[in-house]
């Protein structure tokens, strides 16, 4: 495949291990974001997905019958617990065809999975949502994976009522991951996201994902623009931050302090750390 034909897979959502959703649903609440099935959705098509385990058994047999997500699922939380940032997902026209560039590259991170899941919108109607997801991955980074999900059956055009939010939130502007040498999985990345583009600076790289990027700090570079000390000297990709498009700060800092919230000011940004029902740290900014 020619570097012309190359077309940047847009960021989709992210998966966030959970380990009680209804928690999870009370901090998202508090941060200021509506909820649909523990689902957050944004208006520029991005969401975050968190996720529980109903059934240990289900979810052990699905694995074993080679479902790749329910796999890596219960690989993150073996290893980090309950709560986290586990995958990176991508938006995709054919699923099909990714998956077969990713086993030609030598990134595939396993069988094409295709399901359909119902969802309740907020006006009480359901919605059955069907996707087809093919996966990149790297040995080396155990701790999470890629994929590029192609909504096969999509939810009603106006899906406006999900994407109201009293923090602001208009989206995701930044994936934040921490590796002590970025550059190791430049081509994961690249590969993943099917776009040749990285820029480099002193703390890591970023790739550009339709209208958010993904960045790879080093652990001083998380340090540096989210106050999180990285612990440890273990290799891998690891999520540490999602950063998110506000219209207003004001209106969303005043919404942290009404509700209690933690949280700090860098570089322009409400830094909100990890708390229960929040694996990872959140940041919004303009």
């Amino acid at each position: 495949m020619s570097q012309t034909k190359r077309t940047a897979r847009p960021l989709d959502h992210l998966v966030l291990p959970v380990g009680d959703l209804a928690r999870t649903r009370q901090r998202l609440a508090d941060l200021g974001f509506g909820t649909a099935n523990a689902c957050v959705f944004f208006s520029d098509g991005t969401y975050l997905e968190p996720l529980a385990v109903a059934l240990r058994e289900e979810c052990e047999a699905a694995a074993l019958d080679g479902n790749t997500f329910v796999a890596r699922d219960q690989a993150f939380r073996f290893r980090r617990g309950q709560e986290g940032l586990s995958a990176v997902v991508l938006g995709t026209p054919d699923a099909a065809e990714d998956h077969i560039r990713f086993r030609a590259r030598g990134i595939s991170g396993g069988e094409m999975l295709e399901f359909s899941r119902p969802m309740r919108l907020p006006d009480g109607r359901e919605a059955l949502g069907s996707f087809r997801l093919a996966f990149a991955a790297d040995l080396r980074s155990p701790d999470l994976f890629l994929f590029t999900c192609q909504r096969l059956r999509a939810l009603p055009v106006d899906s406006s009522a999900l994407h109201h939010h009293e923090n602001g939130v208009l989206g995701i502007a930044e994936v934040v991951l921490s590796e002590q040498n970025p550059t190791d999985f430049q081509y994961l990345l690249q590969e993943a996201v099917d776009e040749r583009e990285v820029s480099a600076h002193s703390f890591g790289m970023d790739i550009q994902a339709g209208s958010a990027k993904i960045t790879v700090l080093t652990p001083a570079g998380v340090e540096a623009f989210f106050g999180h000390a990285v612990e440890g000297a273990e290799r891998g990709l690891r999520g540490r931050a999602v950063v998110f498009r506000v219209g207003d700060l004001e209106a969303t800092r005043a919404l942290f302090a009404q509700n209690d919230i933690e949280f700090a000011e860098m570089g322009g940004r409400l830094i909100v750390p990890e708390a229960p029902g929040q694996g990872v740290t959140f940041a919004f900014g303009v």
